[in-house]
């Protein structure tokens, strides 16, 4: 048998890849910013925020220090028990949907009642959308930032 070389990126790479886009997009650092002190092309960079390339601890070293972060910090999504499917994977593969960092980053900035508003009309736009699970309060539960 032969092996297919289609095969799909490993979902922590995917998550790696995430994280360092947060990271570089927090501190307001383009792709192409971090390739030049990483010595990439800019599309490397974007390889290896989707996933598309794994990333190598070298590699990762040079980014961290271009993110101005500890590699750990870059890590500590990936440090989860074993959850399947863990939760943290999942945020980030959600913050890789094109307008999400940006959408959030408003959100962020609304007052409450204005949050609340928003939600209810985005969830009649979107009426499959899923709904996070109550706690032991009957309150929903509020996902990491």
């Amino acid at each position: 048998m032969t092996e297919s070389t289609t095969k799909s990126p490993d979902p922590m790479d995917i998550a790696l890849g995430a994280a360092v886009r947060i990271r570089r997009r927090t501190i307001g650092m383009s792709q192409e910013a971090l390739a030049e002190q990483c010595g990439v092309s800019f599309q490397q960079i974007q390889k290896y925020e989707n996933g598309a390339n794994r990333i190598s601890f070298s590699r990762l070293v040079q980014i961290a220090r271009a993110l101005r972060c500890r590699v750990t910090d870059l890590l500590d999504v990936l440090d989860t028990p074993d959850e399947e499917p863990s939760v943290d994977l999942d945020l980030l593969s959600r913050m890789r949907t094109p307008g999400a960092l940006e959408l959030l980053t408003v959100y962020e900035q609304l007052p409450q009642d204005a949050r609340t508003a928003l939600v209810s009309f985005l969830r009649i736009l979107a009426p499959g959308a899923a709904t996070p699970a109550p706690t032991a309060s009957g309150a929903r539960k509020r996902e990491p930032a």
